[in-house]
């Protein structure tokens, strides 16, 4: 059965080089929280030999990647995973979400009878690849899990991540983890086939905003290149991402620019327009909070705004925070004193308070990072 124009069925990577590794090179240094991103340069090459030697040596890995994963999360995660099946390692991959709940919009993806609930993973693995996590807490329930891995190897491109794991590769000029997966297993000697490569398309698509964030460079489309060239139907891949949605969606969206602000003054003076989505729209639509991912995208197309912020409530009345800015405010900076975090134009951050609680802080955020 073909999805989207990919193999349902992972099969296995495709051609595989044996791997030797320096095994002299030490450990990226430091301990596993707390400490600074590494620069790029010098450490990466030291770090990219320990986690081919660490994959060596190990038989059993896990793979996981952030809560509420999103393309690149999960599309990093799966692609490690069939390559490293490939090679002959047991892999399983997880999130820690309880329950998992996979958007409808990456469910092409193939790889996913690899994807296991967070407590089949063990209590102590041998060995933990974690993929576009931007803090420790973004690992939910597999936290402690990870931190009690004999290693841990975080792959990340968020510039706010305050470093964290036993190999860090942490690379803020990335456009996306995917692409750190793709260097990944150009080191292990694996050709991308066409489900490993359906899953790197994903990631890279969607964290460029189909190609059109400023991160995006020629490597970027070189690599898609590359991916397109395997033989995947990247225009069903786009439909499915962006271009499809539940009834359910159109209402819940019809609802949240109703309530949409737009407030000239804030955020120095360069606009602000926001909007939240209540559970109970969710509930009475059918629509999963996953679904409406790409609201924010919608929100700020206003020219009078430099910044966008969308407040999705979980049941237990949690507000996860998206933000985007066009370039004149560094939303991560702001996010990151809601103790949220990610990239300087698309950042997020999560609240126990009310909406206009939350908004207010946001807003000061904001006045902070604008006053510097």
């Amino acid at each position: 059965m073909t999805t989207a124009g990919i193999p349902a069925e992972s099969g296995a990577a495709g051609a595989v080089s044996t791997v030797e590794v320096e095994t002299a090179l030490a450990v990226f240094p430091g301990p596993r929280s707390g400490s600074s991103t590494p620069e790029p340069g010098r450490p990466f090459e030291a770090a990219w030999a320990r986690t081919l030697e660490l994959i060596a040596g190990t038989d059993e890995i896990d793979l996981i990647c952030h809560i509420c994963p999103d393309g690149d999360a999960l599309g990093s995660a799966l692609a490690a995973a069939l390559a490293l099946r490939g090679l002959g390692k047991r892999v399983r991959v997880s999130f820690g979400d309880d329950p998992q709940i996979i958007p409808e919009s990456l469910s092409f993806l193939p790889g996913q009878e690899l994807i296991v609930p967070a407590a089949a993973v063990p209590d102590a693995p041998a060995l933990v690849l974690a993929f576009d996590a931007a803090s420790e807490e973004r690992l939910g329930l597999l936290r402690d899990k990870a931190f009690a891995a004999a290693d841990l190897v975080v792959l990340d491109h968020h510039a706010s991540n305050p470093g964290f794991g036993d190999v860090r590769l942490i690379d803020p000029s990335a456009p996306a983890t995917a692409v750190l997966v793709d260097e990944l297993l150009r080191r292990l000697g694996v050709q991308p086939d066409r489900a490993i490569a359906a899953c790197l398309y994903t990631g890279i698509a969607t964290d460029t905003g189909s190609f059109k964030y400023r991160a995006t460079t020629p490597a970027t489309h070189e690599m898609a290149g590359r991916m397109l060239a395997t033989g995947i139907r990247h225009d069903l891949i786009s439909r499915q991402l962006w271009d499809t949605t539940s009834f359910g969606y159109l209402k819940v969206l019809a609802g949240a620019l109703e309530r949409a602000v737009f407030e000239p003054e804030e955020a120095g003076g360069h606009g602000l327009v926001w909007t939240w989505v209540p559970y109970q729209d969710l509930a009475l639509f059918g629509v999963t909070v996953e679904e409406i991912e790409g609201l924010i995208d919608v929100l700020r197309k206003p020219a009078e705004a430099d910044v966008a912020l969308v407040l999705k409530q979980d049941p237990d009345g949690t507000l996860r925070g998206s933000c985007r800015s066009r370039g004149a405010v560094d939303v991560a900076a702001a996010c990151a004193r809601m103790d949220g975090g990610g990239h300087v134009f698309a950042a997020g951050f999560s609240a126990r308070a009310g909406v206009p609680e939350t908004v207010e802080r946001f807003r000061a955020a904001l006045a902070e990072e604008t006053a510097r």
